[in-house]
């Protein structure tokens, strides 16, 4: 069985790496034809833009009225993104655990979109960062879990990392003595 898993999943990353190709090309395709048409295309975009007076008169009450709350949330993400950092930057060189690279999980592409207005791009914004921090947390966390303690839970869990599947299965204490050293090595989809 664990051939079989280790086959899979070596399936699931081959595939993974497929569709990545697959998305670039269609993206390399996109960028030639916006290219080619850039002037058209800017003006169908700005005709959907709505612009400030008009996208607050449409705007709820109970929506303006939670705004405040909403963008109080760059407190809590902006200290969760300093103390990764932080943490990965003094930590992760002891255990010779490869840095995660910041800059992948923060893009910021939207703001170029011409049919959104100020507010529709600052939104844009505030949630490709509060994303960003979270899945650059995710996998900072993965890698932490990776090497004190990858033993899967006893219970399946939602949306687990991509680290999870290569962990020890719960119980199997043989297999995490034998190969814990061997998987604290083992961040082969890592750059650095």
């Amino acid at each position: 069985m664990p051939n079989t898993i280790e086959e899979l999943l070596a399936r699931i990353r081959a595939l993974q790496d497929e569709v990545e190709d697959e998305y670039r090309k269609a993206r390399d395709d996109f960028d030639l034809k916006r290219a080619q048409l850039a002037e058209e295309f800017l003006r169908q975009q700005r005709r959907y833009k709505v612009g400030l007076l008009g996208f607050l008169g449409r705007t709820r009450p109970l929506v303006a009225l939670t705004a405040p709350l909403i963008y109080a949330g760059w407190i809590p993400f902006l200290l969760m993104d300093l103390f990764v950092t932080l943490y990965q930057t003094v930590c992760f060189p002891v255990y010779r655990i490869p840095r995660v690279r910041r800059a992948d999980y923060m893009v910021f592409d939207r703001a170029d979109l011409p049919y959104l207005n100020a507010i529709e791009k600052f939104n844009c914004f505030y949630c490709s960062y509060g994303n960003g921090v979270a899945a650059y947390t995710r996998e900072v966390a993965a890698r932490t879990e990776q090497y004190w303690c990858p033993i899967k839970h006893a219970r399946r869990i939602q949306a687990a990392h991509g680290r999870y599947p290569g962990f020890f299965e719960y119980g199997d204490a043989e297999a995490f003595r034998l190969g814990l050293e061997r998987l604290r090595e083992q961040y082969r989809d890592t750059d650095s």
